[in-house]
C-alpha cells in the first residue's frame, strides 16, 4: 500500500482510531493485523516470506540467549545466512547468473544457465536488515530475546516502517509495543503535520520533478547538455524529497500513536564534506553498516591503509545492498573515492575552513556537486545511460532541448519556488519538524498552506516511492 495513495487515506484514520479505543491488550493484534494487511496490498504470497524470517530469528534470538560459547555463534550464523541467503535468491541471484551467462557465452556457445522468473519482494532488503540487527544485539548481549511471537513479529513488520525503513533497533522499537499509549493530542498533531510535509514533498516536488527526469535519463533521443545537467540536480532533490518524504510519513504515522521512529534524514545537502553528509542522509542505514560492519572491521582503530580498505568496503557492499546491477556498485565505489580522498585530505581542509569565510557554501556546493554526479548511476538504467548523461554534460549539442510543453515549464518554475521554501522551513527547524513553532496560529498557516500546495499541485498517478525497489 503506497502512503500516497487513496486506500492508506481510509487505511490510515481507520488503523489508528481502532488502536486507541482496544484495551491495550489487543493492540499489539491489531497493529500485527493491520501491517499484514498493508504488506499484502502489494503481492500478498510474498508475506509468506517474512514470516519465514521472523520464525526463524525468533527462535534464533532465544537459541542464542539461552546458549554458551561457541552455541551462540552458531546460532548467529544459522540467522544470519537464511536472511541473506532469502535475500541472495531474490535479489542477487539472476544478476549473478546474467554475468556468469555473459561470460560463459564467450566461450560456450549456445550455453547459459537458468534464470528465476521472480519479482523481488518489496522492501526486503530494509526488513531483513532489522531482522538482523535484532539477533546481533541479541549475540552481543544488548538486548534479551523476545518471547513474545507477536510482539516480536510486530518489531519486524510494523507498517510505518515496515517497506522503506527507518531501519530500527529492537533497543528503540520492541518496548514501546508493550507500553500503553494513551491518546495525545499534541503528538498526534506534531505526527500529522510531519505526514503533511512528508506527502508535500512527495507528491509536488518529488513526482513533479520526476516527469522531466524521466524524460532525460529513459530517452533515447540526443538532448542539449543543459537538458543533462538539469536532470542531474532534479534527481538529487527529487529523491531526496521521494524517499525523506517517505520517511516523514512514516515517522508522522507512528508518532500519531505515541510511538518514536529514529531519524532518518538531517538536511543532508547542507554538509560540507561527504563524511558529513552520509551522517545527515539515510541514518538508520549508514549508522547500521557503521556499528555491525564498520566497526567490527576495526573502524578507525587500524593503520591508515586499513582504514582506506574498511571504508571501500563498506561503500561498495552499500551500493550492492541498494541494488543488484552494475550502477549502484559504481555509485558506491564513487562514494568510497569520496570518502577516502576526504580522510586524505582532512587536515588540509581544517586549515582553509579557518582561513577563508567562504569555505563553508564553497565546501556545500562542492559536496552537493559530487553527490549530484554519484546519483546519475543511481538514476540510471544501466551504465551505458549513465555514460550518454555524463557525455551529454559535456557536448553542447543543442543547448536546451525543451522536454516539456510551456504550461510544464511554468509549474517546473514553480516547483523551484517550493524547493526553495521546502529547504528554507528545514533550515530553520529540527529534522523530524516538530518544533517548527509552539504557536498554534503560525503552525496552523503552515500546515494549511501546504495542504493547498498538495491539493492543487499534487501528484496523485500512484507513483511508488524510489527506495521501493530496494
Amino acid at each position: 500500500m503506497l502512503f500516497n495513495s487513496f486506500e492508506f487515506l481510509i487505511f490510515f484514520p481507520v488503523v489508528t482510531l481502532v488502536y486507541f479505543l482496544l484495551p491495550h491488550r489487543f493492540r499489539w493484534m491489531h497493529l500485527l493485523a493491520a501491517s499484514c494487511v498493508f504488506y499484502c496490498a502489494f503481492i500478498p504470497v510474498y508475506i509468506l516470506i517474512l514470516f519465514l524470517t521472523i520464525i526463524i530469528d525468533y527462535f534464533a534470538g532465544i537459541a542464542i540467549e539461552s546458549s554458551h560459547g561457541k552455541k551462540r555463534k552458531r546460532y548467529l550464523v544459522i540467522s544470519i545466512i537464511s536472511n541473506i541467503g532469502i535475500l541472495a535468491v531474490f535479489k542477487y541471484y539472476n544478476f549473478f547468473i546474467e554475468n556468469i551467462n555473459e561470460l560463459l557465452g564467450s566461450g560456450i556457445k549456445d550455453y547459459h544457465l537458468p534464470m528465476l522468473k521472480i519479482i523481488l519482494p518489496i522492501g526486503l532488503s530494509f526488513h531483513t536488515f532489522q531482522a538482523m540487527s535484532y539477533t546481533i544485539e541479541v549475540y552481543r548481549g544488548n538486548f534479551k530475546a523476545e518471547r513474545h511471537f507477536g510482539i516480536y513479529a510486530l518489531y519486524v513488520m510494523f507498517y510505518p516502517q515496515l517497506v522503506a525503513g527507518p531501519i530500527e533497533r529492537p533497543q528503540n522499537v520492541l518496548h514501546q509495543f508493550r507500553e500503553k499509549h494513551n491518546f495525545n493530542p499534541v503528538l498526534f498533531q506534531a505526527g500529522l503535520r510531519l505526514m503533511l510535509w512528508g506527502l508535500f514533498k512527495k507528491v509536488v516536488i518529488a513526482d513533479r520533478l520526476a516527469i522531466y527526469v524521466d524524460g532525460v535519463f529513459d530517452s533515447p533521443e540526443q538532448l542539449g547538455s543543459l537538458n543533462y545537467i538539469l536532470a542531474t540536480v532534479f534527481f538529487s532533490v527529487q529523491i531526496y524529497c521521494d524517499f525523506s518524504g517517505y520517511s516523514d510519513i512514516a515517522i508522522g504515522s507512528a508518532r500519531t500513536m505515541g510511538f518514536d521512529l529514529m531519524t532518518n534524514f538531517n538536511r543532508p545537502y547542507f554538509s560540507t564534506n561527504i563524511r558529513e553528509f552520509w551522517s545527515r542522509w539515510h541514518i538508520s542505514l549508514s549508522t547500521w553498516f557503521r556499528d555491525y560492519l564498520y566497526i567490527p572491521l576495526g573502524g578507525n582503530r587500524v593503520s591508515k591503509s586499513r582504514l582506506y580498505y574498511n571504508t571501500v568496503i563498506v561503500f561498495m557492499l552499500s551500493g550492492f545492498w541498494h541494488g543488484a546491477k552494475w550502477t549502484f556498485v559504481v555509485w558506491g565505489g564513487l562514494h568510497a573515492i569520496y570518502s577516502v580522498i576526504h580522510m586524505a585530505t582532512k587536515s588540509y581542509f581544517e586549515k582553509m575552513k579557518k582561513r577563508f569565510g567562504w569555505y563553508r557554501l564553497a565546501a556545500v556546493f562542492t559536496t552537493f556537486a559530487l553527490v549530484s554526479f554519484a546519483w546519475i548511476f543511481f538514476r540510471a538504467n544501466n551504465l551505458h545511460s549513465a555514460g550518454h548523461v555524463i557525455s551529454g554534460w559535456f557536448s553542447g549539442g543543442q543547448g536546451f532541448t525543451r522536454v516539456l510543453g510551456p504550461n510544464e515549464i511554468m509549474i517546473m518554475t514553480f516547483i523551484a519556488i517550493m524547493v526553495a521554501f521546502m529547504f528554507f522551513v528545514e533550515s530553520r527547524t529540527t529534522p523530524s519538524l516538530t518544533e517548527l513553532n509552539t504557536k498554534f496560529n503560525v503552525d496552523l498557516l503552515l500546515s494549511t498552506t501546504v495542504l493547498i500546495l498538495i491539493i492543487c499541485f499534487g501528484v496523485f498517478n500512484r507513483n511508488s516511492f524510489i527506495y521501493f525497489q530496494f
